[in-house]
């Protein structure tokens, strides 16, 4: 049963809080560090070194399938780096991922990105086993308003063991309009191999400087997501949730501090 929840579930474990209450919809303009495990492209967005930490402690009411992360992000003059992990588990089946990216500006408005995962799979009494996979990202501002955004997850088509599709391969792009200063809508659309495609909105509305309200949804993987961000000094305290329609109610929350 684990195996399959982990499986259906497998894109809850792309963080932070932010990126789930908007259903993962701002794959164009994903501006904090766990752009890393989203469009790492998106890491060139960053002017300023960030650590996040991310935390789902029982998806669904299932401790079993609790997942965390942590991500840290450097601007350099050629780029930018950011290093991650995530744990995801218990004690009968465990995964763990290490993720290295690096985004670069290429021209003007235009940056791409790549990521290098180690991902290992632990399961007792059965054994263990691990893969190396790329992910590759591009963004590009189009004018001051509009962004589009595009990803690759899994671009080698690596799996655990001899069968196929064990990790899953995401295709990802859209676009995010900036109407007026505090409010972004974003949409785009997810494909994974041998699946439907999967329809994805939110919206983010900075209500004052210290509170921003977001929400979204997506079609095929039929949920509804909400969470609120609260921004005080260097720190952004962000909570999400997810309400699936058969698996019901889950909760997210995160914290980034950002060294301005």
């Amino acid at each position: 049963m684990y195996l399959l929840l982990s499986r259906l579930l497998y894109c809850q474990f792309d963080p932070g809080a932010k990126q789930i209450s908007l259903s993962h919809s701002d794959v164009a303009y994903n501006d904090d560090v766990f752009s890393l495990f989203n469009n790492v492209s998106c890491l060139q967005q960053l002017k300023c070194r960030e650590i996040g930490i991310y935390y789902s402690p029982s998806p669904f009411g299932l401790k079993e399938l609790s997942n965390a992360f942590i991500a840290y992000v450097e601007p350099f003059s050629f780029g930018n780096i950011a290093i991650g992990g995530m744990d995801y588990g218990f004690e009968l089946y465990r995964e763990y991922k290490l993720v290295i990216g690096l985004s670069k500006n290429l021209y003007d408005g235009l940056a791409a990105g790549v990521a290098l995962n180690y991902h290992s799979v632990k399961i007792k009494n059965y054994g263990s086993d691990f893969a190396f996979y790329a992910d590759l990202g591009l963004s590009l501002k189009i004018f001051n308003e509009l962004f589009w955004g595009f990803s690759i997850k899994n671009i080698n088509r690596a799996t655990f063991g001899k069968e196929k599709d064990q990790i899953p391969t995401f295709l990802l792009t859209g676009i995010s309009y900036l109407p007026v200063k505090d409010l972004s809508l974003n949409c785009a659309l997810e494909k994974e191999t041998e699946r439907k495609e999967n329809f994805l909105f939110g919206v983010n509305y900075d209500l004052i400087d210290f509170i921003s309200i977001r929400t979204g949804f997506s079609s095929e993987v039929s949920k509804f997501t909400a969470g609120v961000g609260l921004h005080y000094s260097v720190f952004n305290l962000d909570y999400a949730f997810i309400y699936h329609n058969d698996l019901g109610l889950t909760h997210q929350a995160g914290i980034i501090i950002r060294f301005e």
